[in-house]
């Protein structure tokens, strides 16, 4: 039986390969995990202009598409205020807990294929700057099972708050997800 491909990505390629070839075809869920989460802008596939992210969300939203993002700490205030102007997200369509040990980085799509490096979701990150503003981060992207069923396992059980009721950092967590 063949290895599943995994693709080291760096540079632009991480931006085309998650945001535009990853996320921006989503069908059934994106989960995201991020250690700092701004709002970043992508190239528009409809207009060939640029547009926020939350903007492509928004879209995938109102097809029903499972959008998760946990994260450290509250989004930026700039971000939460774009948030605010995109109904189909503020409606339930974006859903995002909070965890202050998240530091892992992780996009999974429709269940299937997987992003697992070192890029926040912000602009340097895994947006469409410039090779001369970009941080240069590093990832793979990969359909294997294993790497899926690890990465999705660990995902679920912070996103429903399995570690919260031992976790050394409890009293200074902004939202501790287990009550």
């Amino acid at each position: 039986m063949a290895t599943p491909a995994l693709r080291f990505l760096e540079g632009r390629a991480l931006y085309t390969q998650v945001v535009e070839e990853g996320i921006a075809r989503a069908e059934r869920s994106v989960w995201i995990a991020t250690a700092n989460l701004k709002e970043l802008w992508i190239a528009s596939g409809r207009t060939g202009r640029y547009e926020s992210i939350l903007d492509l969300l928004a879209r995938l939203a109102e097809r029903k598409v499972d959008l998760r993002i946990l994260h450290a700490e509250l989004p930026s205030r700039r971000c939460r205020a774009a948030f605010d102007r995109r109904p189909a997200l503020v409606r339930g369509g974006l859903k995002l807990k909070l965890c202050p040990r998240v530091h892992f980085k992780a996009v999974i799509v429709d269940g299937g294929a997987l992003y697992l490096g070192s890029a926040n979701l912000t602009g340097a990150g895994l947006g469409a700057k410039g090779d001369a503003r970009r941080n240069f981060e590093m990832g793979f992207w990969t359909a294997d099972e294993g790497l899926l069923d690890a990465v999705q396992a660990r995902f679920f059980a912070l996103w429903q708050g399995e570690p919260c009721k031992t976790c050394g950092l409890r009293a200074v967590c902004p939202d501790p997800i287990a009550k």
